[in-house]
């Protein structure tokens, strides 16, 4: 006997609700209160997928690799195209270990934005522009610091490297996100610490010739390991207090 349009749509309703009820313990009486909000991240993770296009990347987002499965909340292509793989207010798996100033586990803080590159390509004009747009969404409507933009190298030296040192920071700083050196800080102080500053920015210091790196690659577009007079310079205007 065939159940009536009506009866199938109600169940249909019923099914979905189901599904999107929160999670209860069943040893605790369920006594729900409206205080409460979900969990939101606090920082902006990008990176490069350093694979030969964006389907190829979608595919690695959507499935179970040799590594392990991997997401991102977003992928951004050559084309400006965006996609998004993970809702906002859930843990993706973009980041893995490393360490960001006292953050520890930063897939659970974090929106991990993928941009289609290979890893040693200029980034397109309308890749970027996409991002920019994508980034005043996410920084307005989840209340994410413009300043808390890092790349996946920032806090993870010893073993990634992207976005990579052709990044544009400096495109996105005038736009308004990330951080970059002001040109007219002063003098450095003759007892001022870059290691110390380093650390300031969040950056992990138990591998201090690949955090070194990172840096450069972010901040000079170079990939040396030793610190130098604009090294401190640039630490300097990055971390005073005016």
């Amino acid at each position: 006997m065939r159940m009536k349009p009506v009866l199938l749509l109600l169940l249909s309703l019923l099914l979905a609700a189901c599904s999107h009820a929160p999670p209860r313990n069943p040893m605790a009486q369920w006594v729900p209160s409206p205080n409460h909000e979900p969990r939101r991240p606090i920082l902006i993770v990008l990176h490069a997928t350093e694979q030969g296009s964006v389907q190829e990347s979608l595919d690695t987002l959507r499935t179970r690799n040799s590594g392990g499965p991997v997401s991102s909340h977003y992928l951004i292509g050559k084309d400006g195209a965006l996609y998004q793989l993970v809702a906002d207010d859930m843990r993706a798996w973009h980041a893995g270990p490393g360490r960001w100033g006292t953050i520890t586990d930063v897939n659970s803080v974090s929106i991990g934005i993928e941009l289609d590159n290979d890893g040693q390509s200029p980034f397109p004009d309308e890749q970027i522009a996409s991002l920019l747009r994508l980034l005043g969404d996410l920084t307005t409507r989840l209340d994410i610091p413009r300043t808390q933009i890092v790349a996946h190298a920032d806090f993870a030296p010893t073993r990634k490297r992207d976005p990579g040192r052709l990044f544009p920071w400096k495109q996105l700083a005038d736009a308004g996100y990330g951080r970059w050196p002001d040109a007219d800080a002063g003098p450095v102080p003759a007892d001022f610490d870059p290691w110390q500053a380093l650390r300031l920015l969040g950056y992990p210091l138990d591998d201090r010739a690949a955090t070194v790196r990172a840096f450069h690659r972010r901040y000079r577009g170079t990939e040396h390991d030793t610190l130098d007079a604009e090294d401190a310079r640039i630490l300097y205007a990055l971390t005073r207090v005016p």
